[in-house]
C-alpha cells in the first residue's frame, strides 16, 4: 500500500516501511543488535499503542530510565509472541490511534518523521544490495532537525555538516568531532547507528 506524495513524511516512511516488513517477513534481519524484523514491528505498535511504554523509551539513557524501559521491552516481547505477524503489520498500517499522544493531530507526524524514517532504514540497510535513497529537500529537512534533537545525546558534543546543502553546519554542546553527510545520514549516526550510516567523521 502506498500513499500519497504529498502526505506527511511520516505517514509515508509508516507505509514503506509497513510494505518492506510485509515483504521481507518477520525472520528478517534488522540494524537493529539483536531484533528481527518480528522484534522491530512489535516495537513499533508499543510504542504508538501503549502510552505507559513511552517513558522506558524517552529516559532509557538514563539510569532511573532502566526499570522502565525494561517494562517497555516486556510489552514488546508479549506483542511479538501472542499477535500473528501479520496482525502486527496491520496495526502497523494503522498508526496510533487518537486517543494516545502518539495519535494527537500534528504531534504524531511531528515526532514520527525521523522515527519512522530511521525504522525503514534499519530494515532496508540490514538487506543485501541497498543504496541510499533520493528524498525531496522538504524532507531532508525535517531529517536535519530531527537529526540535531538526537546529536544532544551525544556526550561530549558534536558538530553536523549538512553535504547536501553548502554551508550548513551546526554545533552541538562542546563540538567535539565533525560529522558531515547526507541529513539521513547524519540521523542514523546520532541516533546510534554508527555503522549504517554513511559520515565523514573529522
Amino acid at each position: 500500500m502506498t500513499s500519497s506524495p504529498a502526505a506527511p513524511l511520516a505517514v509515508r516512511e509508516r507505509a514503506a516501511l509497513a510494505d518492506l516488513l510485509a515483504e521481507v517477513g518477520p525472520d528478517a534481519p534488522t540494524c537493529c543488535e539483536g531484533w528481527t524484523t518480528a522484534h522491530l514491528a512489535a516495537h513499533l505498535v508499543v510504542r504508538d499503542r501503549r502510552p505507559d511504554a513511552g517513558p522506558g523509551y524517552a529516559l532509557e539513557a538514563l539510569p532511573i530510565g532502566r526499570r522502565l524501559h525494561a517494562h517497555s521491552a516486556r510489552l514488546e516481547e508479549q506483542k511479538r509472541i501472542s499477535t500473528p505477524y501479520a496482525d502486527v503489520l496491520a496495526q502497523v498500517r494503522e498508526g496510533a490511534p487518537v486517543w494516545t499522544p502518539m495519535g494527537l493531530p500534528g504531534f504524531g507526524n511531528l515526532v514520527n518523521g525521523g522515527e519512522y524514517a530511521i525504522h525503514h532504514e534499519d530494515v532496508r540497510r540490514a538487506q543485501p544490495a541497498w543504496e541510499p535513497r533520493e528524498l525531496s529537500r522538504a524532507d531532508r529537512d525535517l531529517l536535519w532537525r530531527t537529526a540535531t534533537l538526537f546529536a544532544r545525546r551525544v556526550r561530549g558534543g558534536v558538530t553536523l555538516r549538512r553535504t547536501d546543502v553548502p554551508g550548513v553546519e551546526k554545533k552541538i554542546g562542546k563540538g567535539g568531532p565533525t560529522l558531515a553527510g547526507d541529513p539521513m545520514e547524519l540521523l542514523l549516526w546520532t541516533s546510534g547507528r554508527r555503522d549504517a550510516a554513511r559520515v565523514e567523521v573529522s
